[in-house]
């Protein structure tokens, strides 16, 4: 059955950090409907007043973060000892699991473009242990075909695994390029949840018009295609299958119950917060 669409979103322009300027496309009101996606940011800038103060220092339990730049420049380091640069093509995917501490500090550069996803953990792997991974552009496999270009950050396309694998979500994620009138067509779990975030272009699914700058959530099917116009479009696709759990929401900590939020803020508070037990 081929997936219609089902939701499109526009987000928020505001701040975050200390004074990063992004596009807030999902947030709280949208989990439900985008689960197991919680969250994602959208950084699109020529002017690094718009992001050089960064996200300092701060928490996170519950989720993992997957940042992935198509041009930039982002420093991090977290309390596992990790440090490095995101840059051009290159993708940052945190495991918090039980408590970790991370600052990302984008670096002045021509272009600032990429997304931030917040992805949910399971219950049962929300205090795992925390990991991280530093996934370099030339780690990303790209399949150069008939006017596409898809590059495989995570899960599978036409046979190529991609560099990463979910290990507790099993997400497919995929960066788009067509040509105009260049037809994508792919084969999906019935039931993952499908949304796309179109970077620039624009494109036509089941008779919708997609403009740049729109997250579009699909509804349940096994088959996905979408068309570019005659400017071409660039999207990003994550699919993953839903979790369908409680969620109790604190700023940078996702749990299931208001117990596990108010003991992750205690932990905080009497510096538990890095746990010892998740670390070693």
């Amino acid at each position: 059955m081929l997936r219609g669409v089902k939701k499109i979103v526009k987000g928020q322009k505001t701040q975050d950090g200390a004074g990063v300027h992004l596009v807030r496309v999902i947030s709280r009101p949208d989990v439900v409907d985008f689960d197991p996606f919680l969250m994602l940011d959208a950084f699109d800038s020529y002017n690094p007043e718009d992001y050089i103060k960064g996200f300092p220092w701060h928490p996170h339990r519950g989720i993992e973060t997957v940042t992935y730049l198509i041009q930039g420049d982002i420093e991090h380091g977290d309390s596992l000892g990790n440090k490095g640069s995101i840059l051009d093509g290159g993708c940052q995917w945190m495991t918090a699991g039980g408590g970790i501490l991370h600052q990302e500090m984008p670096q002045a550069c021509e272009h600032m473009l990429g997304v931030q996803l917040w992805l949910n953990l399971p219950a049962k792997d929300k205090m795992t242990r925390p990991q991280y991974r530093d996934i370099v552009s030339d780690n990303v496999p790209k399949v150069v075909k008939d006017g596409s270009t898809v590059g495989v950050i995570s899960g599978e396309y036409d046979g190529i695994s991609g560099a990463v694998h979910g290990d507790y979500v099993k997400m497919t994620f995929l960066d788009v390029e067509l040509e105009k009138n260049i037809e994508f067509d792919l084969v999906t779990n019935s039931e993952d949840n499908l949304f796309i975030y179109t970077i620039y272009g624009s494109g036509l699914v089941n008779e919708n018009t997609v403009d740049a700058k729109s997250g579009v959530l699909f509804e349940a099917g096994d088959h996905f295609k979408l068309t570019a116009l005659e400017d071409g479009l660039r999207f990003l696709l994550f699919a993953g299958k839903p979790i369908k759990e409680p969620i109790a929401w604190g700023g940078p900590i996702v749990m299931n119950t208001r117990e596990e939020l108010n003991q992750a803020f205690q932990d905080l508070e009497d510096g538990n917060f890095i746990r010892k037990d998740v670390i070693l």
